[in-house]
């Protein structure tokens, strides 16, 4: 475990290097051909807009980013609870193996605490193997109380 990473929020000077990782998860979950984020997107929607339209947890190494957590707020949900929806999770290849995601998600998860939350969802693709290994090794447990659908508009 690299022990020089801090884990923080991010402020929109990270927006390059959050924006680059973002990019390289599209590429890693090969949805790069309708990747329509650009830098200037990051900084409006999750620094300069209030309340922003996402929030980000960053692993830092000296002056690298080396890791991203995405999230936002679901603020009614039936147990009269706000929920944390992560949205992106991504790590630096150069930087897995580290436990940088756990350390990235027991942060969000002292967030979650903080805000009320009683709970903090997300979806998993379901080829991506490892993913699911990661998040059951930190005790998640796969919901199969839905199933996900989305309407193109």
């Amino acid at each position: 475990m690299n022990t020089n990473i801090i884990i923080r929020k991010a402020i929109e000077s990270d927006s390059e290097k959050v924006w680059v990782l973002m990019e390289q998860l599209a590429i890693f979950e090969e949805y790069s051909d309708s990747f329509a984020i650009t830098l200037e997107i990051v900084k409006e929607s999750g620094f300069r807009k209030n309340p922003p339209d996402f929030y980000c947890l960053v692993a830092e190494d000296k002056d690298k980013i080396t890791g991203m957590l995405v999230y936002y707020f679901l603020p009614y949900t039936a147990q009269n609870r706000p929920a944390i929806y992560m949205k992106e999770l991504y790590v630096d290849e150069n930087y897995r193996g580290q436990k940088i995601g756990e350390q990235l998600m027991n942060a969000l998860k002292i967030e979650a605490e903080k805000n009320n939350c009683l709970q903090i969802k997300w979806t998993v693709a379901p080829w991506n193997k490892a993913g699911q290994k990661f998040y059951e090794r930190l005790g998640a447990e796969e919901n199969n109380d839905g199933l996900n659908y989305e309407w193109k508009v």
